[in-house]
């Protein structure tokens, strides 16, 4: 039977090149060339000064919110509906993850909700670009200029994406996902649109949150004496190794994007006539990299996300679910977390809602089967 993988990386001779080139020359562990040369690159594309490479996305997130101080007593108002990863970096240093819904077209969270939702307490606003579509990132600027708010901008999803910033002004501008937070976050895992297998990157333009970010990523080492810690921190490196992979994709970046846009545009032009399906959008303001093709259900659909991945497996379709909102978290129920909330956007989606294999290396062989076996279920 044929097996389509929900993810499969595209990786070229060209990416394999600096890899040899740092196992051949010894430069395997967190020091050597291409770690500065990912970090700068990276940087450089998304508009930040500074580039700081860490061993994945989770840690990322965990850096970022300790290099903004952000301690016990302290919130930080973010989506419900995302990975565990994002309320984990508040929880681990004491913070209160504060919550919003998600809008039921894009699955970002409900920027309108933000202001209502913020306190004396409030630090940070942690934005989450989500399926590769950005955030209408406009009201959250000013939100945070208006109440001396930090931006954490987790953009592990949107690789790429742009975002239409003052559009309601003379002067409209495309901005690269990443580059509009005071520090944003990246991962690089496999499905990832740029992969260095695991990895991650915190981005920001404040030379003092950089140093920050370093010093923590690095055990907090003192320069003037390298085994004498006056503060703790975390032993979060990349390898120059992992990041030899990513260097010559972020070269191919807007060739990768284009790539996930027309695997995108296939599925949507081969489904678009689906009754009871809602496929991905694009609003106006933003220009989406599409990092998955997700489907969601309607309400009343016979069947949900659960019974749907089952009968695509059945058919050789790998899937993946959507996320359950940090609110409906078994674990955070145990810390005393969300007692008593409720965000049905989030609800809903989670249990209407996968997503179909549409990583860089399917073919068109492979999206014909999946639209195949999804149209046989669904009609």
């Amino acid at each position: 039977m044929t097996w389509v993988p929900v993810n499969e990386p595209l990786l070229t001779e060209e990416d394999f090149a600096p890899l040899e080139d740092a196992f051949r020359t010894g430069w395997i562990s967190s020091a050597g060339r291409y770690v500065d040369e990912f970090e700068q690159r990276w940087a450089e594309y998304c508009g930040q000064a500074h580039g700081v490479a860490v061993s994945n996305g989770t840690v990322a997130l965990q850096v970022a919110v300790e290099a903004l101080g952000i301690g016990a007593g302290d919130e930080v108002i973010m989506p419900s509906y995302t990975i565990v990863s994002c309320a984990l970096a508040a929880v681990r240093v004491g913070a209160k993850p504060v919550l919003v819904d998600c809008c039921p077209r894009t699955f970002n969270m409900r920027v309108d909700q933000i202001e209502a939702r913020i306190t004396p307490a409030t630090k940070a606003i942690m934005v989450v670009h989500m399926f590769g579509h950005p955030v209408d990132m406009d009201p959250v600027l000013s939100l945070a200029e208006k109440y001396g708010l930090a931006i954490i901008e987790d953009a592990a999803e949107v690789h790429g994406a742009k975002y239409l910033s003052g559009r309601n002004s003379n002067s409209p501008e495309w901005r690269v996902c990443g580059g509009m937070g005071h520090i944003a976050t990246f991962s690089f895992f496999a499905n990832k649109l740029i992969t260095t297998g695991e990895g991650g990157m915190l981005l920001t333009s404040d030379d003092h949150l950089a140093k920050r970010c370093r010093d923590l990523r690095n055990l907090c080492f003192r320069p003037d004496r390298r085994f004498l810690h006056t503060e703790l921190g975390h032993q979060f490196r990349l390898t120059n190794m992992q990041a030899a992979v990513g260097v010559n994709q972020v070269k191919r970046i807007e060739e990768i994007v284009e790539r996930k846009r027309k695997i995108a545009a296939t599925y949507t032009a081969r489904l678009t006539d689906l009754s009871g399906v809602q496929l991905p959008m694009e609003e106006n303001w933003g220009h989406s990299v599409f990092w998955v093709y997700p489907l969601l259900l309607a309400d009343n659909h016979s069947l949900d996300a659960v019974s749907l991945a089952a009968a695509l497996k059945a058919e050789g379709v790998e899937t993946r679910p959507f996320f359950l909102g940090m609110h409906e978290q078994p674990a955070f129920h145990d810390m005393g977390l969300f007692s008593g909330e409720s965000y049905p956007v989030s609800e809903r989606i989670a249990r209407k809602g996968l997503y179909i294999p549409s990583g860089l290396a399917i073919t068109d062989e492979q999206m014909d089967h999946v639209c195949a076996a999804v149209r046989k279920i669904l009609t």
